[in-house]
């Protein structure tokens, strides 16, 4: 899409007094502790950029507020590399692959343009984890961030966890339904049967050296459970789940430059994610 159609959708570039105007009116609130997911070209033109939205988002929250991200890890090993490469790939990889560094390592690609903004932000706090990392920017990043469990890191203890516990929020701007990352908490809490996880081996920096040390988690790329029996065929589970949230009257809806917008509440959205999987899942 060219900047002329963006600039058509959003009536205008999407400045970032505009964005900070709109986020207040949509329930966005100084102090506040904030996972943000973003698609840009909902949005329509936003003039400068990543830069513009995390500044405008920075500009509501204030000084006593926390931006919080998902990240990854763009150039982790896939998860299938010591069970079906060839000896030999195996062992090239396991001599030279580098260690994940949350200060080099780039986040996924797959979660667009600002989770890599941020983590590069100045100040901004990433946090240990390769595979399941998350970034944090403002008071409380360093709390947030901290001793990321190595097993289980979307459960008890991850960042995700302390976002609840600190009273934080979700906010959808211009993204869809099904990007709410806090779901996978609500899968690593939610005791229902055939939950599915993965275990793998990614390269860390362990007391100054390179090692490759083994994780345990929920499936968090497929899905930890099998949604197949209530969820149609074509739709993540996430969408469905918030969609049934939003229906309960849980959740604020808005416009941000010509994007539809979503904000949460973290412990909402965990609440009420555990209790559908518990009771759609029971078999």
């Amino acid at each position: 899409m060219d900047e002329m159609e963006l600039l058509k959708r959003s009536e205008g570039p999407v400045t970032r007094g505009r964005l900070a105007r709109e986020l207040r009116e949509l329930g966005l609130a100084e102090g506040d502790v904030a996972m943000f997911h973003t698609q840009m070209s909902a949005l329509g033109y936003v003039a400068g950029g990543p830069a513009t939205v995390i500044g405008a988002l920075l500009d509501v929250v204030g000084e006593r507020g926390t931006l919080m991200v998902t990240c990854g890890w763009n150039d982790a090993p896939p998860y299938e590399w010591s069970t079906e490469w060839p000896q030999e790939w195996q062992d090239a990889l396991r001599a030279e692959h580098p260690a994940y560094d949350p200060v080099l390592s780039e986040a996924d690609h797959n979660n667009g343009r600002l989770p890599e903004a941020l983590r590069r932000w100045p100040g901004a706090v990433r946090s240990r984890h390769p595979d399941a990392s998350f970034a944090a920017l403002g008071a409380a990043a360093e709390e947030l961030m901290a001793d990321h469990p190595w097993d289980d890191p979307h459960g008890p203890g991850s960042p995700l966890a302390r976002l609840v516990a600190k009273g934080g929020r979700v906010l959808l701007l211009g993204a869809p339904l099904d990007s709410i990352t806090l779901l996978h908490h609500a899968e690593a809490l939610a005791d229902a049967p055939g939950k599915r996880f993965v275990d793998y081996e990614q390269p860390v920096v362990e007391n100054g050296e390179r090692v490759w040390r083994r994780f345990r988690d929920i499936d968090s790329e497929d899905g930890a459970f099998d949604y197949s029996s209530v969820v149609p065929d074509d739709v993540w589970p996430f969408e469905v789940i918030a969609r049934d949230l939003l229906a309960t009257g849980k959740g604020l809806r808005g416009r941000v430059g010509a994007a539809e917008c979503h904000l949460f509440e973290a412990r909402d959205v965990v609440d009420f994610g555990v209790a559908w999987m518990e009771e759609k899942l029971a078999g």
